[in-house]
């Protein structure tokens, strides 16, 4: 495939300083594509929400089909999620076919195998629902802790309900047990024992830092709302008391930004920028921004660079905007630190400078 590269010169919104930065398109022409995870420096693994799984060499361009046994139902905006490669192990979220159009955020595990792997469920969210919308499904190992992000299906106050998953982080062990710290076994005794944190709508993105070893996550508000934060043990974000700034499709007004008593964003956006992925940048190809939050946008088609300190917004600058489409995921190849990003026109793109 030819190489499409397309300079752009970035600067800060302080103008302090400016570079040159690249984008190569790896490939294109798939379906739908929603998540990548590096198998080793030149392979990854992708999913097409459809329910393929692909793996990738990145030099030679040769793309092959993983079979696998998962009952994937692709309703809305479910399907086959996030998938993460961790020592010879697959990690892969998706909306299970429960029956009767039903379906859940649900979680399996398998061997690596470039032909074929044979997967096992290591949680489902319950209950099952018939919806479409709000699957969230980002996965991120900590400590040997398995984090899911289950979304609240569309169903609002269901995330202030802390006897069902749906609307909440969830905190497992890698083989699908509960860790004996979470927080039903502190002080929240009448919370399911897989949840680690509630009161979420639609998070689309998470990642672990490796500066401060701590969680990070986006969310996807409603009309307006959208918050980039960190995941808390036994917190609450507050969906759908709280509305974050944004409000209703109607218009009505769903409730406060934030008020004592939930966990507060890092950064809120309103408008919406329909926030999806994010990565806490590592790497020596822009070594200016390691620590600083890379967050991708669908609504607007942005790479946005957030700096924050602790628990408080410093600034963002928007790397680009409109360039590749909508970007469903973002990941950095450890060595490089080259940043390489999923989009919805069906391409794998390449930043580096």
């Amino acid at each position: 495939m030819k190489k499409l590269i397309v300079f752009l010169i970035f600067f800060t919104f302080s103008n302090l300083y400016a570079f040159e930065i690249k984008l190569e398109k790896i490939i294109s022409g798939l379906d739908k594509p929603w998540s990548l995870s590096f198998t080793d420096q030149e392979n990854i693994i992708f999913t097409e929400k459809s329910g393929k799984l692909y793996g990738l060499n990145l030099k030679s361009k040769k793309i092959f089909e993983i079979k696998h046994n998962l009952s994937v139902l692709e309703v809305g905006q479910g399907g086959l999620l996030d998938v993460l490669y961790d020592n010879g192990q697959i990690y892969i979220s998706y909306s299970e076919n429960r029956g009767d159009w039903k379906t859940s955020t649900s979680v399996a595990k398998g061997s690596f195998n470039k032909k074929k792997i044979k997967l096992k469920n290591i949680f489902r969210a319950e209950p099952p629902i018939d919806s479409g919308y709000h699957f969230g499904s980002r996965l991120v190992i900590k400590d040997n802790h398995l984090y899911i992000t289950a979304g609240e299906r569309g169903e609002g106050m269901i995330a202030q309900d802390a006897s069902k998953h749906p609307g909440s982080i969830i905190r497992i062990n890698l083989d699908g047990s509960i860790p004996k710290d979470n927080p039903k076994f502190k002080n929240k005794k009448d919370w399911l024992p897989e949840i680690f944190q509630i009161g979420v709508r639609n998070p689309q993105g998470m990642a672990l830092s490796s500066f401060d070893n701590k969680i990070y996550m986006t969310n996807h508000g409603a009309r307006g709302g959208d918050w980039f934060g960190i995941a808390n043990h036994g917190e609450n974000y507050g969906w759908k008391i709280l509305g974050w700034g944004g409000t209703n499709y109607s218009g009505t007004k769903i409730g406060p930004k934030w008020k004592p008593g939930f966990t507060k964003a890092i950064k809120y956006w309103v408008p919406s920028i329909a926030i999806s992925a994010m990565v806490i940048y590592k790497g020596e190809t822009f070594k200016k921004w390691n620590g600083d939050a890379l967050i991708t946008s669908l609504k607007d088609q942005s790479l946005r660079k957030i700096t924050f300190k602790g628990n408080e917004f410093v600034s963002e600058d928007v790397i680009f905007k409109g360039k590749i489409g909508r970007i469903r995921d973002i990941k950095i190849h450890k060595e490089t630190g080259e940043i390489y990003m999923l989009s919805d026109k069906g391409e794998l793109w390449r930043m580096y400078k």
